[in-house]
């Protein structure tokens, strides 16, 4: 950047050349006025372009300064690309590039189509590793000795299930960040790929449960490694337009890994005494071609940037975007809000990190909200039927193999309706999609359990009303609470935060789940069916008033620009909640009063006037996130 006067602090003209003066700057954590900063606007262009003069320099990007003094007037000014003259007046063909995000945002490079396929065989291992147990569980207790009902017997099968997701929230999330920080990306995605090959084949051939246990943490450590950053690494390679619906490729894949192991698992059914082994080991296979293509995907160009590596972030982002002008572009404005985070910030290790999810407060805000959804992904009850559906049809009637053809119809549905997700998460954004989902996850959980007291008489009447309820819980689940936890995760924390923060909420929700695992045998035993769904159908609803206050929208908004959303105080939030959003739904929904308004919580400074402008042509994916903001604006 431009050489900082000699009577200033040389920390607060870096500051201000952003466009944001020192106190405005002190006080980011604290924003009261709810504003979105665009940190390039208001800089005069000649200004600009001896800032990206130096810039280039400092990052040996010296022979791309043309494209990056386009790109930053275009970063400055989205919506007024075309009318950028003079030396830096755009070719027709980055013209068209840059109107093809808009009119073409699926048009992708096949190198970003590879990275995100990549990441859906490592959602669909996770979601297979969850399935190979839940056949199983009809079968293992016997072999090993802990059938015999007692409250120690049903502990412990709920302990070897629990397995992997101990080992993930205890072992296996706390080491995304060091091996992140030493291999990247694409080195802890190769690691992890280990842990759910070898533990899964050994898993085969356990002779008892405590070996089991030990396989199973293991394979636990690669899971968590690999959850705490496959969605991190899909959301930093992403447009920001269509992030939400290539991260959630996380949760749909995941959905399919799931199926596929209800599938397996029915399909070998029949094979005499060792049908548990090939359903516990088969989880294995897709962590294979993880492995391989793993290797001819590009590293994440923010961790290059992170780690001052910038013509290494140009030669990755290059695979990543269809012309030069966007990563030009891209490089140049999230460099400009990463020297901002880092004032704000400042240096960190790993225990500093982690203090500071607690005590700064726009990491802190990030944090809650993450914690929220994804504690809420075990609220919902979801994994009481991935991990124990085959045992919850065997006690609501079902034959142990129609029990299992009813598992794989859950795997199924869970997968099927995933896909709606690719459209609804950047149309209606995350927290709108939980706000809806959770309420019909509420009924349907409570009425799949209130249907097992009818009269085991009516026969297939009663089996037909649990599997219905069942399923049409999966319908709600997978375009709402099943791809938002980890889109969103992924996405809220500054990038300086952002494997330590990933991983606290990966933990928090594997964690839940390994209680879940352990603890759902014994509510069942206790409850019976009816009780254990209800106590989830509550779950739900708490659930529901934690979003609505702790959980602030994200899409369409860049990484950085995350920053001021979750700068914005807790109690404001909440307060504007109160005061807007309640009334707005109960004049909009209850009253249907189409004529009803509510003002939006954030100004988006800076991208303001190409928000507007987009949103009186119809043409930017970033104008804004409802019909509400539009009016706003």
């Amino acid at each position: 950047m431009a050489t900082a006067p000699t009577d200033k602090p040389s920390t607060d003209v870096q500051m201000e050349e952003h466009g944001l003066s020192a106190a405005e700057q002190l006080n980011i954590n604290r924003n009261l006025e709810a504003k979105i900063r665009n940190p390039l606007e208001g800089i005069p262009r000649e200004q600009l372009m001896t800032d990206v003069h130096h810039w280039v320099e400092k990052y040996g990007l010296q022979e791309h300064e043309p494209l990056f003094r386009k790109g930053a007037l275009i970063a400055q000014n989205p919506a007024e690309a075309a009318a950028i003259d003079g030396a830096e007046k755009l070719e027709p063909e980055e013209l068209i590039a840059i109107e093809r995000e808009v009119t073409h945002r699926w048009h992708m490079p096949k190198k970003l189509f590879l990275t995100i396929a990549t990441c859906s065989i490592g959602a669909a291992v996770q979601g297979w590793d969850q399935t190979g147990s839940n056949g199983a569980n009809l079968f293992f207790p016997e072999y090993y000795g802990i059938d015999s009902g007692s409250t120690g017997d049903t502990l412990l099968v709920g302990l070897v299930n629990a397995g992997p997701y101990l080992g993930a929230s205890l072992i296996g999330c706390w080491l995304s960040d060091p091996i992140n920080n030493w291999f990247g990306r694409r080195g802890v995605i190769f690691f992890s790929a280990h842990f759910c090959i070898w533990p899964v084949i050994a898993a085969a051939f356990c002779e008892t449960w405590e070996q089991q246990f030990i396989v199973r943490i293991l394979m636990g450590i690669g899971m968590g490694v690999k959850a705490s950053t496959v969605p991190i690494y899909a959301a930093e390679n992403s447009p920001a337009s269509i992030r939400g619906a290539l991260v959630m490729s996380w949760q749909m894949w995941t959905a399919f890994g799931i199926m596929l192991g209800t599938a397996f698992n029915l399909a070998v059914f029949n094979v005499p005494r060792i049908q548990w082994r090939l359903m516990i080991g088969a989880p294995f296979l897709p962590a294979v071609p993880l492995l391989a293509l793993i290797y001819f995907c590009p590293e994440s160009p923010r961790w290059y940037m992170k780690k001052g590596r910038y013509p290494d972030a140009w030669k990755s982002m290059v695979q990543l975007r269809n012309h030069p002008i966007q990563v030009a572009r891209d490089m140049y404005y999230i460099s400009a809000q990463l020297e901002i985070e880092h004032q704000i910030i400042g240096k960190t290790n790993y225990i500093s990190r982690f203090t500071q999810l607690f005590t700064v407060p726009r990491v802190r805000r990030a944090n809650l909200a993450a914690f929220t959804v994804m504690i809420a992904q075990q609220m919902c009850g979801i994994n009481i039927i991935a991990f124990y559906s085959g045992t919850i049809f065997e006690q609501a009637g079902f034959t142990r193999f129609n029990a299992m053809l009813g598992s794989f119809g859950f795997g199924m549905v869970n997968w099927l309706f995933a896909f709606p997700a690719f459209w609804t998460i950047d149309t209606f954004g995350r927290r709108s999609l939980l706000l809806f989902t959770f309420p019909q996850m509420f009924w349907t959980l409570l009425a799949a359990g209130l249907c097992t007291l009818i009269p085991t008489s009516a026969g297939d009447t009663r089996l037909g009303l649990v599997a219905l309820f069942v399923f049409l819980f999966a319908v709600f689940y997978s375009p709402g609470e099943g791809p938002v936890p980890f889109t969103y995760s992924a996405e809220v924390y500054p990038l300086s935060h952002r494997e330590t923060g990933m991983g606290f909420a990966v933990a928090t929700c594997l964690f839940w789940a390994a209680v879940l695992g352990t603890s759902f045998p014994f509510i069942l035993s206790t409850l019976d069916t009816v009780g254990a769904f209800g106590l989830y159908a509550g779950f739900n609803v708490v659930a529901f008033f934690m979003i609505l206050f702790w959980v602030p929208e994200t899409m369409q908004r860049t990484l950085e620009e995350l920053d001021y959303v979750f700068a914005v105080p807790t109690t404001k939030y909440m307060s504007h909640v109160v005061s807007h959003d309640i009334p707005y739904f109960f004049q909009r929904y209850v009253l249907f009063n189409k004529n009803a308004t509510k003002p939006s919580l954030y100004t988006f400074e800076g991208v303001a006037a190409s928000a507007k402008h987009a949103v009186h042509h119809d043409e930017h994916p970033m104008a804004a996130s409802s019909e509400d903001e539009k009016r706003a604006l």
